[in-house]
């Protein structure tokens, strides 16, 4: 098993949900975000994980993400599109999403991994299996929901358009398609920072933080965003003796996609 494999279900449990987040401090339950601080383009994310047991080991990817505006059915939607690269063939995932333009909820995702298939149809009612989807593994899933939520595999799209300021925290109603129930996870704007960038440029960010506990074990969750450009631009990620770094690649960086 990978580090990922490990660390992907630790990441995805939440321990304080929003009602008693509340109770200690102002929560603002996100429904609706600010789109246009989304912008279509390429992006491009160095990732490596970091087992405190393993010193002489590291394990790499690298992620494209690339965020696109079209039509589905008449109404304006974002189409995201997924490569993760590893060390071997077994590592890959392509991942395809469809949000509507206007709030992002979810439309459709799509994720193929180990040669299968996962499709979804997904709305605010509930996420059933795409029948129309051949050799869809995930044909006969269903899940209602009993209020709106957003795709928890587009967390650093949904990180970029929140109304981020000093003291502010939010309670985003997650949900990763195909897995558990939605559930809420609380993060908090723990104020600020300047970063610089693998270009060399100076960025004034937001630190927006989530954490908790698996047991026994402590885990926190950190990202800087800028402030003017509401861009993604770094994650780093305690799970106990893990650690992961996420960080945004130059503009210039070529597209792997373009050698294939």
């Amino acid at each position: 098993m990978t580090l990922l494999a490990k660390l992907r279900p630790l990441a995805m449990v939440l321990l304080v949900a929003a009602p008693a987040a509340a109770r200690a401090q102002h929560v603002d339950t996100v429904k609706h975000l600010s789109t246009a601080y989304l912008k279509p383009g390429l992006r491009q994310y160095f990732i490596y994980m970091q087992d405190t047991a393993s010193k002489k080991t590291l394990v790499f990817w690298y992620w494209l993400r690339r965020v696109d505006l079209e039509t589905r059915d008449g109404v304006p939607v974002f189409h995201i599109s997924q490569h993760w690269y590893g060390q071997d063939t077994a590592m890959y995932r392509e991942v395809y999403s469809v949000n509507k333009v206007a709030d992002f909820a979810p439309v459709y995702h799509e994720e193929i991994k180990r040669g299968k298939v996962f499709a979804y149809n997904w709305d605010d009612q509930g996420i059933k299996g795409a029948d129309t989807v051949w050799g869809n593994t995930a044909h006969d899933f269903s899940l209602a929901f009993t209020r709106p939520n957003l795709n928890w595999n587009l967390d650093i799209e949904t990180f970029e358009m929140l109304p981020l300021a000093e003291g502010r925290a939010f309670a985003i109603n997650f949900y990763d398609a195909g897995l558990d129930p939605p559930q809420y996870v609380v993060y908090s704007v723990k104020g600020s920072e300047v970063i610089q960038t693998l270009g060399g440029a100076e960025v004034d960010c937001w630190k927006l933080v989530t954490e908790g506990h698996v047991k026994d074990m402590h885990y926190t969750e950190t990202y800087w965003i800028s402030k003017k450009k509401h861009e993604f631009l770094k994650e780093e990620d305690h799970y106990g003796a893990s650690f992961r770094l996420k960080i945004l690649m130059p503009v210039a960086t070529p597209d792997p996609l373009s050698h294939t």
